[in-house]
């Protein structure tokens, strides 16, 4: 194949692959297996690295991420992000719609209607079809490009498709997760024993900041577009929408065009109840003026335009009485404060209990006890109280103080500076926390004792035969078969499951301990650098933060953990049950020569799989990381490695090795 007839294979491939992508990611729609799809991608890498000339930041072979940035570049907006004015009443709408009519005289006008998303504001900037800027509403005058970011959301064309669309134009559009998405990324970090995050909206504009973008593209964020902006454009927005659906764009297929105001409020009160039905969040209706024309000649006041308006949905709310507050304690020991509500009907169903949080929370509401409280469900699903009705409330209520003392063994609460959560520091001996440990522990990525549960372990616990993890091994059959619901068969179960769960690999069972903050991953970094529980256990900080990925706050956390005597016995009892604190032979390290380097392996090898090698250099001390950064030592670079990586790499001067320099690296 010359030259030209790579260029030719190159840019059909990334018109197939893109067409694939938007029939996939915005249609819903699979044209081709996955199988050929991933042949058809790496002919395209194969022929991106053989032909570097024909690199292009925006080849669908980008959408992976890896891009690492130290800072945003701050651009101005070529048309300034203005907010839309809100209202949450029937009668204002019609008063806007009073004063469109004033504004344009004698001219009919229409309406475009559209599902205000609750997410973050993007503007998507394309030069000569391909995108060039990613830019965040920031101030409305100027925000940062965050165009690596951008480029790892599917649902955003880096190319746009067709010919009509201009040399130069701009589309607004609502970066997103999905409910979908969003519980699988809390679901993840449960797993990891990380603090879960709040909402879906709060959490992508954290992501679309973050300054690693392969994090970004494993959190699979979504963008719905809505505006176009630039020269020429169509006489009206609605055909605007349905060009750029054309190019590529993922439009919401929810919006409707309507002739008058109260069609209007008929679309606001279908998608009231309906929008719960999506898999994504809405808290309103945009409303605009159809005709770009027309909103040219209503302009816009300082602050918005007067051509368009939000309609905000009001989250539905109940009022009732604050019977008492109870306080749950987790398994670290953090205290969340519960109201004990009157029983009240709220969005179908009966709501006795909602969440406060923590103490600022309770402060912030001045709450009372027997307030009447307004409870709405935020994001619909959980309880929560917003406020209180202070001329209901009586001279008798008195103000509610955040407890002192832990609810289930008395113990001083501490709360760590800079914190707002209250902690039982008791972890050994308050009874929430030794079940929540345990629980842990048998966790399918830690010890994976599935025979065990929830129950089973409250059971062992008020019959004294578990008050730690490492007790679990010293249970009998006949202790089991004496616990309710246990026959011969479950007990035997239960003995045998315990028994298998001696075969976890050392990183799973230093997860399984609970350490503050060392999740799965960590853990395995942990083991593998250390090798064996001893190393780790007399290791210092800066032996600690040496570890690639390791801080400060883990250094000292698994410090203190390790410094604790209980623990100590504890692990002590463990290993002479059998349990594996150290990496296993077949594992064990040929030798210390890669420790403290880190390498990123891309490509295939002739002589090693990937994980063959992976197996190499943790073998030989050295440490496997995702992306290509500053910090990276070495690329371990093998065939059809794409161009983007390589030029990346050299221009951080990270060293490059081939197959062959590896295999003489660990022989000398």
């Amino acid at each position: 194949m010359n030259k030209e007839q790579a260029s030719g294979r190159i840019n059909e491939l990334r018109e197939q692959i893109n067409l694939y992508n938007h029939k996939y990611y915005q249609e819903d729609n699979s044209l081709i297996s996955d199988k050929d799809f991933d042949l058809l991608l790496e002919e395209l890498i194969s022929l991106e690295k053989e032909y570097p000339a024909f690199f292009d930041a925006n080849s669908p072979t980008q959408r992976v991420g890896g891009a690492v940035s130290k800072s945003f570049t701050s651009v101005k907006h070529q048309y300034p992000m203005l907010s839309l004015g809100n209202t949450y009443s029937e009668d204002e709408l019609i008063e806007f719609d009073k004063r469109v009519t004033k504004g344009l005289g004698d001219e009919k006008y229409e309406y475009f209607c559209e599902l205000k998303f609750d997410g973050v504001a993007i503007s998507l900037r394309y030069e000569e079809g391909n995108l060039t800027q990613g830019i965040t509403r920031g101030d409305g005058v100027q925000g940062d490009d965050v165009i690596a970011n951008v480029r790892t959301i599917q649902s955003i064309p880096l190319t746009v498709q067709g010919s009509a669309a201009p040399n130069k134009f701009e589309v607004r559009g609502e970066i997103l997760l999905t409910k979908e998405a969003f519980s699988k990324i809390n679901q993840e970090r449960l797993e990891a024993n990380e603090e879960l995050y709040a909402n879906p909206r709060n959490t992508t504009s954290g992501t679309i900041k973050m300054l690693d973008s392969a994090t970004v593209a494993h959190r699979n964020l979504s963008c719905y577009s809505y505006s176009l902006l630039g020269d020429n454009l169509p006489p009206t927005h609605e055909e605007s929408i349905n060009a750029i659906k054309k190019w590529g764009f993922n439009v919401s297929p929810t919006y409707k065009k309507c002739s008058s105001i109260e069609e209007v409020i008929t679309y606001i009160n279908y998608w009231d109840k309906k929008r719960h039905e999506l898999n994504v969040e809405t808290d309103g209706i945009v409303i605009k003026v159809n005709s770009h024309h027309q909103q040219q000649e209503l302009g816009y006041t300082a602050k918005s335009p007067r051509w368009a308006i939000a309609y905000k949905y009001q989250a539905e709310q109940a009022s009732t009485e604050l019977l008492n507050i109870t306080y749950q304690v987790g398994r670290t020991g953090a205290i969340t404060p519960v109201a004990e509500l009157k029983p009240v009907l709220l969005s179908g169903t009966t709501v006795k209990r909602a969440s406060l949080h923590n103490a600022n929370e309770i402060e912030r509401l001045n709450l009372h006890y027997h307030d009447i409280v307004f409870v709405e469900k935020g994001g619909e699903i959980i309880p929560k109280i917003t406020g209180i009705d202070v001329e209901k409330r009586k001279e008798y209520n008195t103000p509610i103080k955040f407890i002192e003392n832990c609810p289930e063994c008395g113990t001083d609460l501490i709360r760590n500076e800079g914190e707002v959560q209250h902690y039982c520091p008791n972890e050994k001996h308050c009874p929430p926390q030794i079940k929540g440990r345990i629980e842990h522990f048998i966790h399918r990525k830690a010890m994976n004792i599935d025979s065990l549960g929830e129950k089973t372990i409250a059971q062992l616990y008020d019959n004294g035969l578990a008050q730690n993890p490492a007790s679990l091994y010293s249970l009998k059959l006949d202790e089991v078969l004496n616990l309710e619901g246990f026959k011969e068969l479950s007990a035997r179960n239960l003995i045998d499951g315990i028994e298998e769960s001696k075969k976890a690999q050392f990183g799973a069972v230093l997860f399984a301990l609970g350490i503050r903050h060392v999740g799965k991953t960590v853990a395995e970094k942990l083991a593998g650098h250390f090798i064996n529980i001893d190393a780790l256990m007399s290791a210092d900080k800066e032996s600690l933060i040496a570890v690639h990925e390791i801080g400060e706050r883990i250094a000292d956390s698994v410090i203190d953990f390790f410094n604790d005597p209980e623990h100590q016995e504890e692990i002590a009892i463990l290993k002479a049950a059998g349990l594996n604190f150290e990496i296993n032979e077949e594992d064990a390290p040929l030798s210390s020569i890669l420790i403290g380097k880190t390498f990123v392996i891309s490509g295939v090898f002739s002589g090693y799989s990937r994980d063959e090698l992976k197996s190499l250099i943790k073998q030989h001390g050295g440490t496997i990381i995702t992306s290509i950064s500053g910090k990276l030592d070495y690329l371990l670079a093998g065939d059809k490695m794409g161009p983007a990586k390589l030029a990346k790499a050299a221009s951080l001067g990270t060293n490059i090795i081939s197959e062959k320099d590896f295999e003489e690296m660990i022989q000398n």
